[in-house]
């Protein structure tokens, strides 16, 4: 069967049907997950808690065919909700500016990507999820803004906005380096 069956399927509550799509959309939902959360564990909590919204939701959608750009909707916003309880629990310390948690053992392979995460922290919060979702999830423009709930021509400004800060940012990071090594 077919992915806009499917959905049409598992909106009705066919959970046989939710069940398959859901194993169809687990891989991009992790990478999505653990571009925001950076942990594995955390990203496969903000999974099934999206999995478990998105059942209980599942009649309240209206297009079917869009339900994996739905389903990415809810796994955002459940990723800024555990971002926001992170900042509220844990010691400032732990975390780069912007609220995105970033622990060397788990992310970094590189200076260059730990770089790159800094730097995305310190993008403003529409800003980071067109980014993370452009090159991380390799999304269409068009994708982006249906997941988002914005124009395309919003979403084309938000990606250059976001691309200028972040080259901006990375000069300052480099230069920072620069200057301690």
């Amino acid at each position: 069967m077919d992915k806009k069956r499917l959905a049409a399927a598992a909106a009705k509550g066919d959970e046989e049907a939710f069940l398959q799509l859901m194993k169809c959309e687990r891989q991009q939902m992790l990478r999505i997950a653990f571009a925001y959360l950076r942990n594995e564990t955390d990203a496969l909590e903000a999974i099934q808690e999206t999995v478990c919204r998105a059942w209980h939701k599942r009649r309240a959608l209206r297009e079917p065919q869009y339900m994996s750009t739905w389903l990415i909707r809810i796994l955002i916003n459940v990723c800024s909700d555990e971002l926001k309880r992170r900042k509220r629990s844990k010691a400032m310390s732990e975390y780069v500016d912007g609220g995105a948690y970033i622990a060397a053992d788990e992310t970094a392979h590189s200076d260059e990507r730990l770089d790159v995460a800094k730097a995305l922290a310190f993008l403003e919060k529409p800003y980071r999820d067109v980014i993370l979702l452009k090159y991380y999830e390799d999304m269409t423009i068009t994708d982006i803004a249906r997941v988002m709930e914005r124009p395309d021509g919003t979403v084309r400004t938000w990606l250059n906005k976001a691309l200028m800060q972040l080259r901006k940012q990375m000069g300052k990071l480099g230069g920072r380096e620069r200057q301690n090594g």
